[in-house]
């Protein structure tokens, strides 16, 4: 994938469940080395991705089951970007497919559909952050989203190679 095709991602990690607290879905992506989206599933664990969005349209609604799917599909070495509680930026790359997390603590902070993600060892600095993802993270929201800047993508490169 050439550098310019590389797509760029906001993946905030925050249930939609309010019993579940900010922050803790993006602390344990970046402690175990993850990026997902929320959207518990009862019943057994889906064992393919066409399971679980069958089981996430009719559990929740139709829109998760679509942004599970784009999540899915997202190419391996696509850059995202996450912001902790303190609103520290930081900066990761999926590099595997998705997967349904059925451990415990994917449960509780509901962050189970999941794809491996290499993040920076430190959060970026807030002001040499690409001012298109501090925008994308601005509007607020939980969804994951793809950020279709241009400059944005450069400069997420940039930070990456540094």
């Amino acid at each position: 994938m050439a550098a310019d095709d590389v797509p760029l991602f906001r993946a905030p990690m925050r249930s939609r469940d309010d019993a579940v607290a900010d922050g803790v879905g993006v602390e344990r992506g970046l402690r175990v080395g993850l990026c997902g989206m929320g959207g518990r599933l009862a019943g057994p664990p889906p064992s393919s991705l066409a399971e679980a969005v069958d089981a996430a349209a009719a559990q929740h609604d139709d829109r998760l089951a679509r942004r599970l799917e784009r999540f899915a599909r997202v190419p391996d070495g696509a850059y995202v970007w996450t912001r902790d509680v303190d609103g520290n930026y930081w900066l990761g790359r999926l590099g595997g497919p998705w997967r349904h997390d059925d451990s415990d603590e994917a449960h509780e902070v509901d962050l189970v559909h999941v794809r491996d993600c290499r993040w920076r060892s430190e959060p970026t600095d807030r002001s040499i952050v690409p001012a298109a993802v501090r925008a994308t993270f601005a509007r607020g929201g939980r969804n994951w989203q793809r950020i279709r800047s241009e400059a944005g993508a450069a400069e997420t490169e940039e930070l990456w190679r540094r």
